[in-house]
């Protein structure tokens, strides 16, 4: 949390964004460090979710989901860092970098605690122009000897 606010000091970030459930307790973590709310996007509906939410559709390597979160969580003034655990193939980053951008808020940056570079997700969030920092880059992992190599 702490090397996140150093790398996105510059930013007036009034809001974490992550997506449940894995993101939740890193959020928890940096928006303590920032001194802000976190706000998380829910994989099904629930009794603290209304009818009026912003959504969007995340296609995984294993399934498709709809994620929701409520409109009153997100305006167009928030200055949002979204916040996750890891990054392969970007579907979630870019999932909710569109609920953002649905609430005309603004992407202020991404942090990932763990990216797989090795995979596409870091490349294709980078040329869309938004700040991502991985606190850890796996550039390979080889199964036949357990190894893994980190940037």
């Amino acid at each position: 949390a702490k090397e996140w606010k150093r790398l996105f000091a510059d930013k007036k970030i009034n809001k974490i964004l992550t997506i449940e459930a894995s993101g939740i307790g890193i959020a928890a973590i940096v928006a303590r460090e920032f001194d802000v709310p976190v706000v998380f996007a829910k994989k099904s509906k629930s009794i603290n979710l209304d009818d009026n939410n912003f959504s969007t559709k995340i296609q995984s390597f294993t399934h498709s989901k709809i994620y929701d979160v409520s409109k009153k969580f997100i305006n167009p003034e928030d200055k949002i860092l979204i916040i996750d655990d890891f990054l392969a193939n970007g579907c979630a980053l870019l999932g909710l970098t569109n609920l953002v951008e649905s609430a005309g808020a603004t992407v202020e940056g991404i942090g990932i605690a763990i990216e797989k570079g090795f995979q596409q997700g870091g490349k294709i969030i980078r040329e869309k122009g938004y700040q991502l920092e991985s606190l850890a880059i796996v550039e390979s992992m080889n199964a036949a000897d357990n190894t893994i190599t980190f940037r």
